[in-house]
C-alpha cells in the first residue's frame, strides 16, 4: 500500500503537517470531466536513490492533468509521459474495465513518484515517493494523462461536493 504522509517544505525538508491539529487539504473547482487536478509524475523514490548514487542525471518530474478516480483501483499514468521519464517496465498486471466487460486485459506496470501540489503555493502537497502505476490510453481519448485511483485515496479523504462544484482532497 502507498504511504501518502512525506511531506516537504520548500527547502525539500520533511516536516509534520499536524501541528495545531491541522489536516493538510486543498480544495479544487470541479471541472466538466469531474475532479480534475494538477500533478506531477516522476521516477520513483527508490530509482531517484540509485539515481543519484551513481551520479546519473535525474529526469524532471512531468506535469499533468489527473482525474480522481473512485471507481479506478489503481492509479493509472498515460504511456507518453512514462517514456518521457525513460522508465522501463516493472511488471505486469491484469486489469478490468468497463469497456472490457468480463474479459481482462494486460497492461504494464511501472513505478513512479506522485506529487499533487493543491491549488495554492500555500497547500501542503501530497507526495507519494514509491507506487506502482498501469500504463493506460488517457490522453488521446480523455484529454488528462493519469487517474488518481484508490491506491492513492485510501490514504486520503476525498468530499466531492456537487451543490458548490467543488471537491476537497484531505491526507
Amino acid at each position: 500500500m502507498s504511504k501518502c504522509s512525506i511531506f516537504l517544505d520548500s527547502s525539500n525538508r520533511r516536516f509534520s503537517p499536524y501541528q495545531n491539529n491541522n489536516v493538510p487539504h486543498f480544495t479544487l473547482q470541479l471541472s466538466p470531466q469531474g475532479p480534475l487536478l494538477m500533478a506531477y509524475i516522476g521516477v520513483s523514490g527508490a530509482r531517484h536513490a540509485a539515481l543519484t548514487a551513481a551520479g546519473a542525471s535525474i529526469p524532471a518530474l512531468v506535469q499533468i492533468q489527473a482525474l480522481v478516480d473512485t471507481g479506478a483501483s489503481c492509479t493509472c499514468v498515460d504511456p507518453s509521459v512514462l517514456t518521457s521519464l525513460g522508465l522501463s517496465p516493472t511488471g505486469v498486471v491484469t486489469v478490468n474495465t468497463p469497456s472490457t466487460g468480463a474479459q481482462p486485459h494486460t497492461a504494464s506496470q511501472y513505478d513512479v513518484s506522485i506529487v499533487i501540489p493543491g491549488g495554492l503555493p500555500s497547500h501542503i502537497p501530497l507526495v507519494v515517493e514509491n507506487i506502482a502505476v498501469v500504463a493506460a490510453q488517457l490522453q488521446a481519448a480523455q484529454g488528462f494523462q493519469a487517474l488518481i485511483g484508490r491506491d492513492i485515496l485510501a490514504n486520503c479523504l476525498l468530499t466531492y461536493n456537487g451543490q458548490t462544484d467543488q471537491f476537497t482532497l484531505a491526507f
